[in-house]
């Protein structure tokens, strides 16, 4: 796993070899004036060496300033060097999220698809930047400062790294402890925005069912949760602030205390106390950096592991490697022995053995009870889902032999649920034709019936349509989906139970846009209201995933079988 994460490192060597340099050079640097000043005391000051005391002084100044840049180098490019891997990652992720089936994104939550793309993401490039430069200056530091304090006096060296490991381990003891209550906190946090925003979005349930006070005694519930969450983590964190703040004033007590001991013994001088004590603030910020490396670095690899499982996922559905692109001339479609279940064991079947032919522009419809595989047929149509066996042919092609881009430039779904991105309807509608003019556009509006409402706005194609098109009508959002469609101009349409949940009027207008679009193309159509697809060319009654019945509306009626009961019952 590590060497999978450095070996990111190779798309930015160079400024890696940069930040390196520049934490290296900052470290190494900062060793240097605790020795000049122990000069200056030792031999410069005693022997009155004014001229040289001066220089030395000009040039402590001038490694303050080198310092300066070179943590100016490693702030700004160090964290350019994690943005930009992290950037990196992000688009990979992204990019693999975009060739994975359906399937996938059935049983994975969106919000953990975000949490990858973001803060996992976030993770990485916080321990691509600091881990790496962290550690280098933390070991540089404390083993260069400690060579130097040996070298002066190893008695008092030894007296002031005693405190040292006990410093270490209690830090990332309680570190850890720290993160473990931050994290809880985010969770509560979680579960009361989870509880709010439930409340919210349901306030006409919560009103018109009078549980206002249900609602309220929940939200406490899971805000106490969070009281007693930042309780903890306060009380934590006072336990460690308190306790590193006193190993802190112990180190400089136990340094303070061995040197007035040592210089009582004539053993080491004044200057070498006044030294180490130097050398005691160069470490401490090292010991707070290596602290927080651990945490980092564990929090780090495990948000690497978990972008690293996203991307090992293969997608279910992939491209033959001589697989050609779809030319449908007449858009006929043969469904063989087709099976299929969502369970990769088999064990619920919801395509069995199907068979059925589509000429090609015609009009057909699929009708049956809920969950009797109408939706499924067309999704596997789409190869949106891999079939268990059996072959699905367009034009005597098999659908297993084309490319998936041609194949989904060759269908045109309209869906129940119509999703409109928070953009413009002009945006929205270039997802059916990217290099559509304004002219087209208004053509497809025209053909949608959506034309009229269209140019009434007063920013007209450039008006928002809000987050999945919360702006329009349930009609108008139908209809907008339509003029997508038109723009891009498939030789097959699924009309998938699109008018089921509109009123009279919207439904009319659909249909008159859909009866428009449907004019030389192969159509199927999903129906809910029976009485919409009493002209289809035929219909196929679809009962625990085979044909049941087929025919027109007129020979299934009278055949008085499962379509003459559905029919009955709904129309």
């Amino acid at each position: 796993m590590l060497r999978r994460f450095c070996s990111y490192y190779r798309y930015y060597k160079g400024l890696f070899a940069l930040d390196m340099a520049a934490a290296l050079v900052s470290s190494l640097l900062s060793l240097l004036s605790p020795a000049i000043v122990r000069y200056i005391l030792s031999t410069a000051l005693p022997g009155r060496l004014f001229v040289q005391i001066v220089w030395l002084l000009i040039g402590i100044i001038v490694i303050y300033m080198i310092q300066a840049g070179a943590t100016f180098i490693r702030i700004k490019w160090g964290h350019y060097l994690g943005v930009w891997m992290e950037n990196r990652m992000r688009s990979e992720l992204f990019s693999h999220l975009q060739c994975l089936s359906f399937s996938y994104f059935d049983r994975t939550k969106t919000g953990t698809i975000m949490s990858r793309i973001t803060n996992d993401l976030f993770n990485i490039a916080e321990v691509a930047h600091h881990c790496p430069e962290d550690f280098l200056i933390s070991v540089a530091t404390i083993v260069g400062a400690y060579a130097f304090m040996f070298s002066f006096s190893w008695e008092l060296a030894l007296v002031s790294i005693i405190p040292l490991p006990v410093m270490l381990v209690y830090g990332i003891v309680f570190n850890h402890r720290l993160k473990e209550r931050n994290r809880a906190i985010r969770r509560t946090i979680a579960e009361v925005n989870v509880a709010a925003e439930n409340s919210i979005q349901g306030i006409r349930e919560v009103k018109s069912y009078s549980q206002e006070k249900l609602q309220e005694s929940k939200f406490d519930e899971t805000n106490r949760e969070l009281k007693t969450s930042r309780e903890r983590m306060y009380h934590t964190m006072a336990e460690y602030q308190t306790g590193i703040g006193f190993m802190r004033d112990f180190y400089y007590f136990m340094t303070i205390a061995g040197g007035i001991i040592l210089i009582a013994t004539g053993t080491v001088e004044v200057y070498d106390l006044v030294t180490f004590l130097l050398y005691v603030s160069v470490v401490l910020p090292p010991i707070d950096r290596l602290i927080n490396f651990t945490e980092q670095f564990t929090q780090g690899m495990a948000s690497f592991e978990r972008f690293t499982e996203v991307l090992d996922i293969k997608p279910q559905i992939e491209d033959k490697p001589d697989a050609v692109a779809l030319k449908v001339s007449e858009g006929s479609i043969d469904f063989e022995d087709v099976s299929f279940s969502y369970e990769t064991d088999g064990r619920e079947i919801v395509i069995d053995d199907l068979d059925l032919h589509i000429p090609g522009g015609r009009k057909v419809a699929f009708v049956g009870e809920s969950g009797a595989g109408k939706s499924t047929i067309v999704s596997l149509l789409g190869r949106f889902y891999e079939r268990t066996s059996g072959r699905i042919l367009i034009d005597g092609k098999d659908i297993d032999d084309v490319t998936q881009k041609s194949l989904h430039e060759a269908i045109g779904f309209v869906q129940q649920n119509v999703f409109l991105f928070d953009a413009s309807i002009r945006e929205n509608l270039r997802y059916g034709k990217s290099d559509a003019s304004d002219e087209e556009m208004w053509q497809a509006l025209r053909g949608a019936n959506l034309y009229d409402f269209v140019s009434s706005l007063p920013d007209g194609l450039d008006t928002q349509v809000g987050e999945r098109g919360t702006r329009l009508s349930g009609g108008q959002k139908q209809r907008l989906s339509i003029a997508r469609i038109f723009l891009k101009n498939p030789r097959i349409l699924v009309f998938d139970e699109a008018t089921s949940s509109l009123d009279t009027e919207s439904e009319k207008l659909i249909q008159e846009a859909f009866d428009r679009l449907a004019e030389g193309r192969t159509s199927i159509v999903i129906a809910h209201r029976l009485s919409t697809i009493r002209d289809s060319d035929m219909i196929f009654v679809i009962d625990k995933g085979r044909v049941k019945e087929s025919g027109t509306h007129e020979e299934l009626l009278a055949a008085k079988g499962l379509y003459y009961r559905l029919y009955s019952l709904k129309d």
